[in-house]
């Protein structure tokens, strides 16, 4: 059976593709020799098969083994078929954990070093007639403390809060034809106070005396049409929606921007032409949205908003971090709503496009997380650095994402409260992502140790069991004023690192609770533990009513959405099973009144 046939980059999209996912051949290569044996050619033979795109460590691939192969090697043949024949021919992987080697016929085409982000290839003069053989050699060192892994253990299978660790390819492969002229990169912007979209594009190839014609619309209305002559390679233009009008649906524009509770998209066609030859197609869309902050609140759309979000790591029990299905992503995000949450923080994970895609289309609030090093080192910093700036690039339209975190509990930076280049890399980080965008919140370091920073992001799991009654109360009252927040110390680390201090930006509870509770045959831990339905949802609102009645906070990310592993502190089983009746959740979540945009 082959899994994931679903559009793969759901922001630009183009009709002349081929999905790559399904059986490939597979080899281990524990001694490192297959370089120096040639294992890119034909006549290498691989042992093994696996189901792509899912790693060898899952259940998915048909191999389903824990252990560590630090060097593995993929090889495929596919053909092209004659709609893409005369054209130029782009190779694709959304992610590949952690360097890769890619090669078409025995030919070396391309490298790349990250795993969690997407890269491509133009194969085109590596062609031969007939079948083509693609070969992926992988690395993913196990004992190099630099590479950003998040939560996957680098030392055993899995552990206390680290799981078993992908290697390889885990998102789409799949190779895409396009006209030697065409659009090679797309940004939207929205300023929702001007109600002008911005567009910036890239046109790869001979861009002389063409043209690219431009469709904006809404709900099936045309909203603009424009014609740019290209005179350049790189493109810019904004245009203005609103243009003075109510529209026909009898709501002013603001009825139009993107929310969780009204999640409106603007589609877009994209056409480059030659006379009135078209060379390129493209489909896309775009939100009108706007995050700031001001009055320490965060605001959405020029009103204040409550952020009610839950930690998700995007862990599945037989696909680890791939999706069983496109279904799956989107399932997660609709009983996360159903429970009363807006959004999610995604923890140490950059989550695969159709995630965001269902986000934006569903209205969900997301923080994007990048995976963190073990260790700090240069090595690290470069390679925290280029992630982010691939991140920035392939997810920047998305309207979902409205906050970036680059660091988390001083991961990767252990000694940041007392060395100097460590604080100096985390403030680097918060001005590099807003060098990159402008659109969205940054987070300097989530949980403690603050510098420059958008949002006071503060981890307490500090509530105790139901008979702590002199814990809990330390805990509501650390969480009841702005002064009690900042002199906190959860975990025995300051909210800022030396340097920093406070100076109004909204306070959010972004790690808390945690609640244990074994369901079936599960077993594992929790930050507290209950043992059954009644006293897991009793539980759930003492620490909610704890955030709730604090007039210092604006928002919260409870820990988490679903067990992971040995961990059973989710709100749904490792295999999405509700622990309770999602309603009385949602309840508890609607209990206290909190503002919302309409």
């Amino acid at each position: 059976m082959t899994f994931r046939q679903e559009y793969p980059r759901p922001q630009l999209v183009r009709g002349d593709w081929l999905n790559l996912n399904g059986e490939w051949d597979f080899e281990f290569d524990d001694q490192n020799i297959g370089l120096e044996e040639k294992w890119f050619k034909e006549s290498a033979e691989y042992k093994r098969k696996i189901n792509v795109p899912f790693a060898y460590q899952t259940k998915l691939s048909g191999i389903n083994d824990s252990t560590f192969h630090d060097w593995v090697w993929y090889r495929r043949e596919f053909t092209i078929s004659d709609s893409m024949n005369g054209k130029q021919i782009i190779l694709h992987f959304g992610a590949v954990d952690y360097r890769a080697m890619v090669f078409i016929n025995g030919n070396l085409v391309g490298s790349h070093e990250g795993g969690h982000t997407s890269f491509s290839f133009d194969i085109t003069n590596y062609l031969q007639d007939g079948n083509q053989t693609l070969v992926v050699r992988v690395e993913d060192p196990s004992i190099d403390e630099t590479i950003p892994r998040g939560k996957q253990y680098w030392i055993e299978k899995s552990a206390a809060i680290w799981y078993t660790r992908t290697t390889g390819i885990w998102q789409t492969v799949w190779i895409e034809a396009v006209n030697k002229t065409h659009i090679k990169k797309l940004r939207f912007t929205p300023d929702i106070d001007k109600g002008d979209i911005t567009i910036d594009f890239e046109v790869a190839g001979n861009y002389i005396n063409k043209k690219v014609d431009i469709d904006i619309t809404f709900k099936d209305e045309v909203i603009a049409n424009e014609t740019i002559q290209i005179h350049e390679s790189f493109v810019k233009r904004s245009i203005n929606l609103y243009n003075r009008k109510i529209f026909r649906t009898g709501f002013h524009h603001v009825g139009w921007n993107w929310s969780p509770e009204n999640p409106n998209l603007f589609d877009v066609k994209i056409r480059v032409k030659e006379q009135e030859q078209v060379l390129d197609t493209i489909s896309s869309y775009f939100g009108m949205r706007k995050i700031h902050t001001e009055n320490g609140m965060v605001y959405l759309n020029n009103r204040p908003y409550y952020q009610k979000l839950v930690l998700d790591q995007g862990y599945w029990p037989e696909g680890l971090l791939t999706a069983p299905t496109d279904e799956d992503l989107k399932k997660d995000i609709e009983l996360t709503k159903e429970m009363g949450f807006n959004g999610c923080r995604k923890h140490q994970k950059v989550e695969d496009p159709r995630f965001l895609y269902w986000a934006d289309k569903l209205g969900f609030l997301v923080w994007g997380e990048c995976a963190a090093s073990p260790s700090y080192s240069e090595d690290a910093v470069a390679r925290l650095t280029n992630e982010w700036i691939e991140i920035i690039e392939r997810d920047y339209n998305h309207p979902c994402i409205v906050t970036w975190v680059p660091i988390n509990e001083s991961w990767g930076v252990p000694s940041i409260c007392n060395n100097d280049q460590q604080i100096h890399h985390s403030a680097a980080m918060y001005h590099l992502i807003h060098s990159l965008d402008t659109t969205r919140l940054v987070i300097s370091n989530d949980g403690w140790e603050l510098t420059k920073t958008d949002i006071c992001a503060i981890h307490n799991y500090n509530h105790g069991q139901k008979d702590e009654v002199e814990k809990y109360n330390e805990f509501m009252n650390s969480l009841r004023t702005t002064e009690n927040l900042l002199l906190s110390r959860p975990a025995g680390r300051e909210i800022y690192t030396k340097g920093y201090h406070h100076s109004g930006e909204p306070i959010l509870l972004t790690e808390f609770g945690g609640i244990g509770y074994k369901v079936g045959d599960d077993s594992g831990w929790g930050y507290t533990s209950v043992t059954n339905e009644e006293d897991f949802l009793a539980d759930y609102e003492r620490v909610m009513k704890a955030v709730y009645e604090s007039s210092a906070l604006h928002g919260y990310c409870y820990t988490q959405l679903t067990d992971v592993e040995q961990e059973i502190n989710g709100l749904l089983t490792y295999d999405r099973k509700p622990k309770c009746d999602l309603q009385l959740l949602k309840k508890i979540n609607d209990m206290w009144h909190v503002p919302i945009v309409r």
